[in-house]
């Protein structure tokens, strides 16, 4: 299951170009777990009936989010700082809703305040189904390595579904996270960036499958139309911006990469763009150095 890109809670900014394209799940497949972020609960409560009456399967609250456009709000991680904020967001939320509620967070504000326990206890009682947990507070951002002690104590004091979230970047590591944590799944995040295979090798290699990524042909066709989809989508000039996020992290994944991108990332013309890095198929040179692959 993947979850939407973060939407804002308050409604009289939804009638925009960006929010409308974050709330276009018409036509995605279900389950549909929408993540709403804001401080005000009985906005958020509304934001959820909104997304609900849309066609949202799950409602996620969002307090994970540590990017500071977020927390000048108060929102996202910055809630974990007020715990009776939290409950009061998790009642109106649940009360305004007939579908299931998650929430994702951090461990906490800081080292100081490790308190995702607490607020993840306070979550299962007033009625949310499931916490996901990032292993690294707010102050810690994406800097070090993800500890999953905290994840482990927030498994002893709840019962409903816990996901563990931080570097899962393979099987093997998949594996660690969910024995160190007692967690009942992983969530990739950062690992799935060029590399969208990531996800299902890692289910289907936990079920004792083996799992391989597809060609190093087939991986550059499938995000050549990544590409194409993301111009048609975001529109020429953004499109192309947005594209280079994509292919630079695709192509860090292979030792020649690098070579590759110097001449990819001048481009702004789209269809340039889009056939340029097509042309990266039989001849491209990215057979040899890939990393991850198996």
């Amino acid at each position: 299951m993947a979850i939407s890109e973060m939407v804002h809670s308050d409604t009289s900014l939804w009638d925009t170009k960006k929010s409308d394209r974050r709330l276009d799940i018409q036509d995605e497949p279900g389950p549909i777990s929408v993540q709403i972020a804001g401080c005000d609960a009985q906005m958020m409560a509304r934001a959820a009936r909104a997304n609900e009456e849309r066609g949202a399967d799950i409602i996620d609250i969002n307090l994970g989010c540590p990017a500071k456009k977020v927390l000048k709000k108060a929102a996202g991680s910055a809630l974990m700082r007020d715990e009776a904020l939290c409950a009061e967001i998790f009642r109106q939320v649940v009360n305004a809703v007939e579908i299931p509620v998650t929430v994702k967070m951090r461990t906490g504000w800081d080292h100081q305040s490790k308190n995702g326990p607490v607020i993840a206890k306070m979550a299962q009682d007033l009625g949310l189904q499931a916490v996901t947990m990032h292993g690294r507070t707010r102050c810690d951002m994406y800097k070090g390595g993800a500890e999953y002690d905290t994840i482990r104590r927030t498994r002893e004091a709840v019962q409903i579904p816990l996901i563990a979230n931080g570097d899962i970047t393979s099987t093997d590591r998949a594996r660690e996270v969910l024995w160190a944590t007692g967690a009942d799944a992983v969530m990739v995040g950062r690992g799935t960036q060029g590399d969208p295979w990531l996800p299902g090798i890692i289910a289907g290699e936990l079920k004792g499958r083996t799992v391989s990524r597809p060609t190093v042909d087939v991986q550059i066709a499938t995000m050549a139309e990544l590409i194409r989809e993301i111009q048609l989508f975001y529109g020429e000039n953004t499109g192309v911006k947005m594209a280079r996020k994509h292919m630079q992290w695709f192509l860090k994944r292979f030792a020649n990469g690098a070579e590759a991108w110097s001449q990819l990332h001048p481009i702004v013309d789209p269809d340039l763009q889009y056939q340029q890095f097509k042309e990266l198929i039989d001849g491209g040179g990215l057979r040899d150095g890939i990393e991850g692959t198996g």
